[in-house]
């Protein structure tokens, strides 16, 4: 009986200690802190649950004082991206937010300018399904130097289920149409995080400076992954330790 106990009480340790390594990674290696951190993000609201997709306004002001007191310098892609003589060795931070969601100008935008925090937005014009930013807030945004629009396809699309010629014009359409409200569109945002090389490859050819994807890392930028440059993870219920652990390793759980 006394035996069937240590073995019932082993399976319970074992068990919680996978719980906690699959929810705390801070057993994957810390990354070099100058090197940049690039943030995924899509939500700021408080009308709607803490999820993957929405941080709430008090957890993303969280995220935004760590990262001033980590002396984090705060920057668009397109800067990253034209500085890659000192871009791994500067300590700089991009905030990224996927689809152009209206809450972005009512919750997030307050908060940057509060924290004087540059972003990147990457805009889905003709997205279905959300509450989007109007041209006004665009515009607004766009002339308070903070923030800087990406495009991410025009209908939110997964682009490898188009043929190349489809993939080609929702690329290059949604460019057009963020060059049309802002004046200049230099990246871009793989919708789903799905591509591959030739997707890549257009978007290069279209002019973009960089592209953004969902791989869930932290690594040097470079010509080799400026058309696929990571991103960490966020969720709205991350605790203050599994902040600080998805900003030294990328991502804060399996």
């Amino acid at each position: 009986m006394l035996m069937l106990f240590y073995i019932l009480l082993g399976v319970l340790i074992a068990a919680l200690v996978l719980f906690a390594l699959g929810r705390h990674t801070f057993w994957l290696p810390i990354r070099d802190r100058r090197l940049p951190r690039l943030v995924m993000l899509h939500q700021v609201t408080p009308h709607a649950p803490a999820s993957g997709m929405n941080m709430p306004p008090q957890q993303f002001e969280r995220l935004l004082q760590l990262l001033q007191r980590q002396h984090r310098e705060f920057v668009t892609v397109s800067e990253l991206a034209a500085s890659p003589e000192t871009v791994n060795k500067a300590s700089q931070v991009a905030l990224t937010f996927d689809d152009g969601f209206a809450d972005n100008y009512e919750y997030a935008y307050p908060l940057l300018k509060k924290y004087n925090a540059k972003a990147t937005i990457y805009l889905a014009p003709d997205i279905s399904g959300i509450a989007k930013l109007s041209p006004e807030q665009i515009q607004d945004m766009a002339n308070s130097g903070l923030i800087e629009f990406g495009a991410h396809s025009v209908h939110h699309v997964n682009l490898t289920t188009l043929d190349d010629a489809e993939a080609l014009q929702e690329i290059q359409h949604s460019r057009e149409l963020v060059q049309q409200l802002v004046g200049s569109c230099q990246s871009f945002a793989y919708p789903f995080g799905r591509f591959n090389e030739k997707h890549e490859a257009m978007v290069k050819s279209l002019g973009f400076t960089s592209a953004v994807s969902t791989r869930k890392k932290i690594e040097p930028l470079s010509t080799e992954n400026i058309y696929r440059l990571p991103r960490v993870s966020t969720h709205g219920q991350m605790s203050a330790l599994q902040m600080r652990i998805a900003l030294a390793r990328g991502r804060y759980r399996l």
